[in-house]
């Protein structure tokens, strides 16, 4: 019987295709390298042959991008070498663990199928599991999963549906990680670089990031938009209905479509109105979380 190793994005999701595919049948639940990415056996039928499914997971990207030994350090030189310094990508000590999962289970089995969120993202993390996987075994056959929920149909369909793992969407990943690093790291030293020698005392890292400036910039914007606020007065109208007395049914209180106003006049213009005639007409009626609805 051939064995199938499927990875997931999560443990959570590793552990749920596994209860969908095994369809209810005995599923041997085991730890292995990583505490926290368990792996999960049992048997089933795939393409119309008996396999021995092994399912587990990673905890998100497997892999960073880093630069080559001679440009890590901060005096190693200048920051505007690093628009050009070499760069790899490598499996960082704390998901050590995770790869030798992985190694261990793709060295017994004769294919991998893929179960990464079905986006770009997802796409480069099939790409780190494929090169850790066929680093041990180079000749393990490859698949990924495409499916949009945790739903037995959608995770049957997905197995009937493999097809292969899309490489542009892993290179576009690839080339954001690249551009965030030397951007980063190029700003970061040379910003601080500069700041600790104009200001006597300066001894923190003035960090820089493709990502992270924009993220403070509408933190800031936030901030100043709450500090400058000049409160106003206004004026709402609140129509409640109160059942009869000895009839049980809770007050009924309705929402105004305008929810407020600022003009004092205009409110209670309206508000006599409603006093004038205080008899409404419900035109519609809905109820949510299994309650009736009627019109």
């Amino acid at each position: 019987m051939s064995r199938v190793l499927s990875v997931a994005e999560k443990p959570s999701v590793a552990r749920k295709i596994a209860q969908i595919m095994a369809r209810g049948g005995h599923i041997d639940n085991r730890g292995g390298p990583s505490k926290y990415n368990r792996i999960f056996e049992f048997n089933m039928r795939l393409g119309g042959q008996d396999i021995r499914m092994v399912v587990t997971s990673v905890t998100g990207h497997l892999m960073e991008v880093a630069f080559a030994e001679g440009f890590r350090k901060w005096n190693s030189c200048s920051p505007e070498a690093l628009f050009e310094a070499p760069v790899f990508k490598r499996v960082p000590d704390d998901k050590k663990d995770v790869e030798k999962n992985l190694q261990n289970q793709a060295r017994r089995c004769q294919r991998l199928i893929l179960w990464l969120d079905c986006d770009r993202e997802g796409e480069n993390i099939a790409f780190e599991v494929i090169e850790v996987c066929r680093g041990v075994n180079p000749s393990i056959g490859i698949s990924r999963a495409q499916f949009s929920s945790l739903i037995p149909s959608d995770i049957f369909r997905a197995c009937e549906t493999l097809r292969q793992p899309n490489e542009d969407f892993s290179i576009a990943v690839d080339t954001r990680q690249e551009i965030d690093l030397r951007l980063g790291a190029i700003f970061t030293r040379w910003q601080t670089q500069y700041l600790q020698k104009r200001f006597e005392g300066l001894d923190d890292i003035i960090s820089y990031g493709p990502c992270q400036f924009p993220t403070m910039g509408f933190v800031v914007e936030r901030y100043l938009k709450r500090k400058h606020f000049i409160s106003e007065p206004f004026w709402k109208i609140v129509v409640t209905h109160r059942p009869e007395e000895g009839k049980e049914a809770s007050t009924a209180v309705f929402r105004w479509n305008r929810v407020r106003l600022f003009c004092h006049f205009t409110a209670a213009l309206l508000f006599e109105m409603c006093v004038e005639n205080p008899i409404a007409t419900v035109v519609n009626a809905s109820g949510k979380n299994g309650e009736n609805s009627d019109t």
